[in-house]
């Protein structure tokens, strides 16, 4: 079953009791939250994956709380939760879809150590794959997303997940983020791979640049205050 085929309100109650189990190949997701606007968004951002029976077993309890007192019904917060521990400060309320997609990055980041998982847009073509490893607003989504459009299939847009002993890349595909100018710069350049990626090594260039500078900043300044 379908996420779509769900009504909305069989889905927010699913959600609510955490009774949410979201095929997300190789692993599965357990959803919990009792924030009105986010089973739609969920509903809307998953609607082609896999529903799974609750009882099944879930690799990662994933939770988005609203943050009680006084505050939280001035400026309504959430905190994302991972097996009933919070794992970060809390932001605001609308926000709750990003705590879901930032949190099961980490999720998988930090606990999935049967795998080498490298920071990188993963995508496949016949039985040979691409990875496009890059820092954080490099480009790589956008990147990513055009060459779909030119018969690429989507592993994933974030994480690749490399089996090392068979030395096999194992997709974990999700939908694509795109976000400040990409979707603009999509249209723009009509989904043109040769012109993207030129503005991805760009990307990769300056921003992995900037990083070493900001190493080398950080090291002067230590070096001249010690004794």
């Amino acid at each position: 079953m379908k996420v779509a085929e769900l009504s909305v309100p069989d889905f927010a109650r699913r959600l609510r009791r955490g009774e949410l189990l979201l095929d997300i190949a190789p692993f599965v997701a357990r959803l919990r939250s009792g924030l009105p606007r986010l089973a739609q968004e969920l509903q809307g951002l998953y609607a082609d994956f896999e529903l799974l029976p609750p009882e099944r077993f879930a690799d990662f309890h994933l939770e988005v709380r609203r943050e009680p007192g006084l505050r939280g019904w001035l400026r309504p917060q959430a905190r994302f939760f991972y097996d009933g521990q919070p794992a970060f400060l809390p932001l605001p309320a609308p926000h709750g879809p990003v705590m879901v997609e930032w949190g099961l990055n980490w999720c998988v980041a930090s606990h999935a150590h049967q795998y080498l998982v490298i920071h990188a847009a993963v995508l496949a073509r016949g039985e040979q794959a691409v990875v496009l490893p890059a820092p954080p607003g490099s480009g790589k989504s956008t990147l990513c997303a055009a060459l779909m459009h030119h018969g690429w299939r989507l592993l994933s847009d974030e994480l690749g997940l490399l089996d090392i002993p068979s030395g096999l890349l194992r997709g974990m595909a999700r939908p694509v983020n795109l976000k400040n100018d990409a979707i603009a710069l999509i249209q723009a350049f009509n989904a043109e791979t040769t012109r993207l990626i030129q503005l991805y090594i760009v990307g990769v260039f300056v921003a992995f640049n900037l990083s070493q500078l900001g190493m080398i900043r950080h090291w002067t300044r230590h070096l001249r205050t010690e004794p």
